[in-house]
């Protein structure tokens, strides 16, 4: 069998970036093997996000400049997958003529057989969503190992030793300005023993920590039969994959307020490997803003479980989204939005401002925000944020933090701790990658930490 090689560049969240390692995975089995050169690879895959359109437009740039590099090697393939795949469907190849393959979010596990059936057919192919769809059973490689390209930030982008795993696909909340729904299809959750099969194998290969992922965590095992146990749900799941051997973190995300329960939230107190750290999601201070978006909670349940979480777990870290500028947001709406950053202080926020969704029902909303006023609003939100962020970060100086190596170079190495902050760490000539180690936390800044270790 002929070695090809394949590029994957991945755009947006944890779940595409997991998508490009099954597909990296897949290709392995069809004789092909990582290039170092987007631009001289036989198969190039774009794994799209459509969540904001700054990164569809990057995506569309792209594919323009891989349209020159098609045209020297005709032999060359083009992959379009992922939620703007799913999203423009057969539009692409439109716009985009020299695309042969547009792969939807349920069918990247096909994405050997499909590249196969163009080679040989000269066919170009446009995948839809199914209703009926199941999450295949497929183990990873037992090996460590990271997609060869990523447009990702380094805090979402997982290192060697921590990896994420899927345990759901899709989503049923239909919030006014989300395309999940329409990209990724409807919830469906993967079995616990796959899940729990899949842990394992990882561990067994050196991973350290691992993230649970789904569009909404929370609703684990709902739509679908998941265990025997007709009860069994998100809480269960914890506790069982907490307890494969060797495992010496568990994270997950994301999770929906609404769904929230005491059940899962006692989880931080009882599972000594759950980091005690949460993203929440909020998206709008305002409880008009939430009604408008669908959410279907209030500041209030929002805020009762803040406090419900630190009576659990007094040290938890807590993360969130939020929304500037959604169709109708008015001054006092942004007020009530910085009023909540105030009162919950969280320790980071991931803040963005509203763009129209192909689709979605905000997109047909009246009243909506002058770019001007979305930008005044987010310099101001985040400058808060940014200051609570240090202030926040100066809480762990003098404190000693177990941190997970992810990686070193001459510079020096580079950490994480339970809570997820980054830590860049001096005296550590004799450190790699993988290694647990106590460091003394020295310095702190807005969105790292430093620190001191023994070695």
């Amino acid at each position: 069998m002929k070695i090809k090689t394949f590029y994957i560049k991945t755009f947006g969240c944890q779940m595409n970036e997991r998508d490009s390692e099954i597909m990296a995975q897949s290709l392995g089995k069809f004789g092909y093997q990582p290039g170092t050169d987007l631009y001289e690879a036989d198969l190039v895959i774009l794994n799209t996000c459509s969540i904001r359109a700054k990164a569809e437009q990057k995506v569309m740039s792209l594919l323009g400049y891989l349209r020159k590099a098609k045209t020297k090697n005709p032999a060359m393939r083009i992959c379009v997958a992922g939620c703007v795949a799913q999203q423009e469907g057969g539009r692409i190849i439109k716009r985009m003529p020299h695309v042969d393959l547009v792969i939807g979010t349920q069918n990247i596990y096909k994405i050997g057989t499909l590249i196969e059936e163009v080679e040989t057919t000269g066919k170009q192919i446009v995948t839809s969503l199914e209703d009926d769809y199941v999450i295949p059973h497929v183990l990873p490689e037992i090996a460590i190992t990271k997609s060869n390209d990523s447009s990702m930030d380094d805090s979402i982008a997982p290192p060697a030793y921590a990896k994420f795993v899927t345990i759901m696909q899709g989503c049923n909340n239909y919030c006014t300005y989300c395309v999940v729904p329409y990209t990724r299809g409807r919830e469906v959750s993967r079995k616990n023993n796959d899940i729990v099969d899949e842990v394992k194998v990882l561990v067994r290969s050196g991973v350290k920590e691992i993230t649970l992922l789904g569009q909404n965590v929370n609703s684990y095992g709902r739509t679908n039969k998941v265990s025997d146990s007709a009860t069994y749900n998100f809480s269960n799941l914890l506790r069982d994959v907490s307890q494969v051997e060797g495992l010496e973190r568990l994270r997950f995300t994301t999770s929906n307020p609404k769904d929230l329960t005491d059940e899962l939230m006692q989880c931080f107190k009882d599972i000594k490997n759950l980091c005690p750290q949460f993203h929440l999601p909020v998206q709008s201070g305002s409880n008009a803003i939430l009604k408008k978006m669908n959410r279907k909670y209030s500041v209030e349940q929002y805020f009762d479980h803040v406090e419900h979480l630190r009576e659990y777990c007094p040290e938890i870290a807590l993360t969130t989204d939020v929304i500037i500028g959604f169709p109708g947001e008015k001054d006092e709406d942004f007020d009530a939005t910085m009023k909540l950053l105030n009162d919950v202080r969280f320790h980071g926020s991931f803040s963005f401002k509203y763009s129209d969704r192909p689709g979605t029902v905000a997109s047909t909303f009246e009243g909506k925000v002058e770019e001007i006023v979305k930008s005044e609003r987010l310099a101001i939100f985040q400058k808060r944020q940014d200051k609570i962020s240090l202030s926040r970060n100066q809480e762990y100086v003098g404190t000693i933090k177990r941190i997970l190596i992810e990686r070193c170079g001459k510079d020096g190495c580079r950490g994480r701790t339970d809570t997820n902050h980054i830590v860049h760490l001096e005296n550590c000539s004799e450190l790699k990658g993988g290694e647990m180690i106590d460091a003394k936390i020295s310095h702190a800044g807005q969105h790292s930490l430093q620190g001191v270790t023994s070695k």
